[in-house]
């Protein structure tokens, strides 16, 4: 199955629409500079960017939130952030974008991650981070965790976004996937190298092809060694799913063990892969809380990705253009 009905797309998703998802992990601030070059600096022989616009958003884990809620589904939003005004921007575009926020926790000892992007004709010429690295502190874990307990009994889903940024640590990892086993609530995750075998047991597992070739010693080259390395992986944590995202080659999906499904990427053009992650993740889950079945939660999530892959910059996937593309290609 690598197409849905636009009917049953249409369906799923307004099945989707005000069911509670929530993303626990690192949220980000996104920070555009755009301009134009016209001289070399005097000083260095490096561009001067003439800045003409700037513009702020959601990265990290904030992408998926914003993802769930264009898509129609409540997020609730769970992280940390710092006692600065790039928390401040972050927190009113979690709540523009119809965020729970309360999850939120604000600590003077920490800054909230800021990247600023300078662009110059559709370019990025170079990145700025403003970040504190390092695990969050115990208090701080428990300050979280007790957000999440609070908020489970009335939650479908929930998302685990990590980037290595310090929110995941081990004990919020072990003490998240607890507290949704006993509630019953069904768990993806996104994940990134440093805790890659720490998520056993999860509903929904999605790596890309790069990380699980990091995490598992391997170079993947063709679908056999795809597959060896899939089936390795089941061994080590056990998902109900595991989906590879593949870049170009599309994605594929592992329904248990040894059953592969191969989706082909139904991107047309391909300007910027920022945020395609985020966006598979968020059309899967959000998809199967509307009823869809994993491979129709896959299929859309492909073509959400698709469509994301096409723009310049982190975009989220907006319901109507998602239908829309399903219906061009039925």
């Amino acid at each position: 199955m690598n197409h849905i009905s636009p009917v049953r797309a249409e369906e799923i998703l307004n099945a989707a629409r005000g069911k509670r998802i929530a993303v626990l992990g690192d949220f980000m601030l996104d920070r555009h500079l755009s301009g134009s070059v016209k001289r070399i600096s005097p000083e260095a022989p490096v561009p001067v960017v003439e800045i003409e616009s700037e513009s702020t958003g959601l990265g990290g884990a904030g992408n998926v939130v914003q993802n769930l809620g264009t898509l129609g589904v409540e997020p609730f939003a769970f992280g940390v952030m710092g006692e600065d005004a790039a928390g401040q921007v972050m927190l009113g575009h979690l709540e523009i974008c119809g965020a729970v926020t309360s999850g939120m926790i604000i600590t003077a000892g920490r800054r909230t991650t800021e990247k600023t992007r300078i662009i110059a004709h559709d370019q990025h010429v170079v990145r700025a981070d403003r970040e504190t690295l390092g695990d969050i502190s115990a208090a701080e874990e428990n300050r979280l965790l007790a957000a999440l307990e609070s908020a489970m009994p009335t939650l479908q889903a929930i998302i685990l976004q990590d980037y290595n940024k310090g929110v995941l640590t081990g004990h919020v990892i072990e003490s998240a996937l607890k507290i949704a086993a006993a509630h019953n609530v069904q768990v993806g995750v996104d994940p990134k190298f440093e805790h890659f075998f720490d998520y056993r047991g999860t509903h929904l597992f999605k790596p890309n092809l790069r990380e699980l070739e990091r995490a598992m010693g391997v170079k993947i080259g063709d679908e056999t060694q795809l597959a060896d390395a899939g089936r390795a992986l089941f061994d080590r944590i056990s998902p109900d799913l595991l989906l590879v995202t593949r870049g170009e080659r599309g994605m594929t999906l592992f329904h248990g063990r040894d059953v592969m499904q191969h989706i082909p990427t139904r991107a047309i053009k391909v300007s910027d892969v920022s945020g395609a992650g985020d966006t598979v993740i968020s059309t899967c889950m959000a998809a199967e809380a509307g009823g869809a079945n994993p491979a129709e939660a896959a299929v859309m999530a492909n073509y959400a990705a698709g469509i994301v892959c096409g723009e310049v910059g982190v975009v989220p996937i907006e319901r109507q253009r998602l239908l829309d593309v399903i219906a061009q290609r039925d």
